[in-house]
């Protein structure tokens, strides 16, 4: 059974090596998460440096999946907003390392970070994921409202634009 936990900005930090691992297998998969490959575990740590920061300061949630003690997925939500939006948050990175796929660990993550979102105050989630992607069809599912595509709004990790579909939830 894998284990969601919210971690504080000292877990993160511990947490690094395990994260690293995780967004290089997803850029190595073709994930369009904002990095190009080649991308190794070497090239994300200072990337999860800045997000132990932000956990450090509030303006992240930052969650992990575990299996058997291993860090195989994680989601984080921008909590720091604008001052007139402090009922949003933004959904980022949802990662699942590819040895874990297929277990559901993306919705629990969802699921989790969902919860704390609303715990915290906030009442709307948003969202962009690269069009066409596996993970664009993960959203639909669990109760997410398509509102449209940006054309060329990124790059592929390989190399090539991709468009980006953004989404909202409202949070009970």
């Amino acid at each position: 059974m894998p284990d969601i936990c919210i971690l504080s900005a000292e877990e993160a930090r511990a947490a690094i090596p395990g994260l690293a691992q995780v967004l290089a297998d997803c850029v190595a998969g073709g994930a369009s998460v904002g990095f190009m490959q080649p991308y190794g575990p070497d090239d994300a740590e200072p990337y999860w440096r800045d997000v132990a920061d932000a956990v450090a300061t509030g303006g992240n949630l930052l969650l992990v999946a575990k299996l058997e003690g291993r860090i195989v997925g994680t989601v984080q939500v921008g909590a720091a907003q604008m001052p007139n939006q402090p009922h949003r948050g933004d959904l980022k990175k949802l990662l699942v390392h590819r040895s874990a796929r297929g277990r559901g660990l993306a919705r629990l993550l969802m699921e989790a970070a969902e919860r704390e979102a609303a715990r915290r105050g906030k009442t709307l989630l948003v969202l962009d994921t690269a069009t066409g992607s596996d993970a664009e069809a993960i959203y639909p599912r669990l109760g997410w409202q398509r509102v449209g595509v940006i054309p060329d709004y990124a790059l592929w990790p390989e190399g090539g634009f991709c468009d980006t579909t953004l989404f909202y939830k409202r949070l009970a």
